[in-house]
């Protein structure tokens, strides 16, 4: 078994690095649209953020999740959690769910989520 060390854990790709240049389409009536966002990778930083923004605010996990994530070209958030649940303008109202779901899907994407690894694949014994 390896030691655990920073040398090993950076050839590994542990870190979360740069965001990640990504194209987000969805639809909004009969028109699809498509733009790139630059999702930041899952981190010690995204799990701080988060948690601060539900101690301020009492904000769901997934407006944090997409506020926290969703970056534009020189790394800074495109949206706070207001602009994402509506709070922001009322009259603009909350993101729509298709583009909400098409943000969600690139976030997962970049950080690997909802997939299951060879090392997570659960062994049949052949027993019952």
């Amino acid at each position: 078994m390896e030691k655990l060390s920073l040398d090993k854990l950076k050839e590994l790709g542990s870190f979360s690095g740069a965001p990640v240049e990504k194209e987000v389409t969805w639809k909004q009536g009969d028109q699809e649209h498509t733009f790139t966002v630059f999702v930041r990778r899952l981190s010690y930083q995204e799990g701080k953020l988060e948690a601060e923004h539900y101690r301020k605010n009492k904000s769901d996990l997934m407006a944090s999740r997409i506020a926290s994530s969703i970056l534009d070209e020189d790394g800074k958030p495109i949206f706070d959690i207001g602009d994402i649940t509506g709070e922001n303008d009322p009259e603009r109202g909350p993101l729509n769910f298709s583009l909400t779901a098409a943000l969600m899907n690139v976030i997962n994407e970049v950080n690997n989520l909802g997939k299951t690894t060879s090392s997570q694949t659960k062994k049949n014994s052949g027993t019952n």
